[in-house]
């Protein structure tokens, strides 16, 4: 098990990477608005569970498969594209209809947590990320390599669930206010709508390296 120390500087830098913006935050934060604080945390709850996935494949190495192989790593990545131009298409429509947002989009807590699992495991970025970062703070002299690594993957995961469930709690709380009005959830709406487009986006042109 690593030292004390290389863990408090691990757990700090997966806190502050958690801050930092990027598509699972802005992801958490635009469905906290639109369907509430616990929506949102159950998202965050998937997304998690999309790191563990990540972690296991980063621990047994098959994560190299996503740095080598450019059939799998622009297989995921298109899957995950299309399924983000699905919820964009679903916010658009729901954005230009006689809004009853609460009640005809409501969605079931596995639709939800379904939603964050997707979002994380279709970015191959993610594995290759934790296969650049989670080796820098092993040790070999400290035991085995791959425990260290499910470790870290555990700090991670826990540093996410506080940042992304304060995201959620404070997302939600400000569309609950601005929710009241038929016209704002139109245009919070539409805002979800083009972010996840602008994501599908992002994730269809990343290059592997």
């Amino acid at each position: 098990m690593q030292d004390y120390n290389t863990l408090i500087i691990f757990s700090t830098a997966s806190i502050l990477l958690a801050l930092a913006p990027g598509p699972d935050n802005l992801f958490v934060l635009t469905q906290s608005m639109l369907f509430g604080r616990s929506a949102g945390f159950k998202i965050t709850l998937g997304l998690c569970t999309g790191l563990i996935f990540h972690t296991t494949l980063v621990s047994l190495g098959v994560a190299a498969i996503f740095q080598t192989s450019v059939i799998a790593f622009n297989a995921l990545k298109y899957i995950g594209a299309a399924y983000l131009l699905y919820l964009a298409y679903g916010a658009f429509r729901a954005s230009s209809s006689k809004l009853e947002v609460k009640e005809s989009v409501k969605l079931s807590s596995w639709n939800l947590y379904r939603r964050g699992i997707i979002m994380n495991i279709t970015n191959p970025k993610v594995s290759i990320f934790f296969m650049a970062f989670l080796p820098q703070f092993t040790d070999p002299s400290k035991g085995s390599i791959t425990l260290q690594m499910f470790l870290l993957g555990f700090i991670f995961i826990l540093a996410t669930i506080i940042i992304f469930g304060m995201i959620s709690q404070l997302a939600g709380a400000a569309g609950r206010l601005l929710s009241k009005s038929d016209k704002v959830d139109r245009v919070l709406n539409l805002l979800a709508g083009s972010v996840f487009a602008g994501l599908a986006v992002k994730l269809a042109l990343i290059q592997q390296h």
